[in-house]
């Protein structure tokens, strides 16, 4: 994906206008290029409960179910299908175990994850600043 953001950003690069003018765009326009485009945002981060999942796994090395569905106050169901999400793509890690005989569930952030989100908030701040500069 990275790959394809840098050969987007190098065709922009050598792009030129009629009259020999580079349309290489410059500031938060090159960064946004760089990242993919406004239509490139990752969508399975973007959505707001996973966003905040792998936001909260990010200062945490690892996270209890309960702890993560307090932190988002939301339901079991609802945390353990977007949690789920996250986990068939490799951004998060969910490790079952036992304290005593109660079961418990621990996630924890990859570094696919970290690297993800990483990207995901990089666009975003290309974006922001590319809207306050008109």
């Amino acid at each position: 994906m990275a790959d394809k953001r840098r050969a987007a950003a190098r065709a922009v690069d050598s792009e030129e206008t009629m009259n020999g003018q580079s349309e290489t765009p410059s500031g938060a326009a090159a960064s946004l290029v760089a990242h993919g485009g406004p239509l490139e945002l990752d969508g399975l981060i973007h959505e707001r409960m996973r966003l905040g999942i792998v936001s909260a796994l990010s200062v945490n090395d690892r996270l209890a179910f309960t702890e993560l569905r307090q932190v988002l106050d939301t339901t079991d169901g609802n945390l353990s299908a977007h949690a789920r999400k996250l986990e068939d793509a490799g951004y998060i890690e969910c490790r079952k175990s036992f304290a005593g005989r109660v079961p418990r569930t621990d996630y924890a952030l990859t570094a696919l994850g970290r690297a993800r989100l990483a990207d995901y908030l990089a666009h975003m701040e290309a974006l922001i600043r590319m809207t306050r500069q008109g």
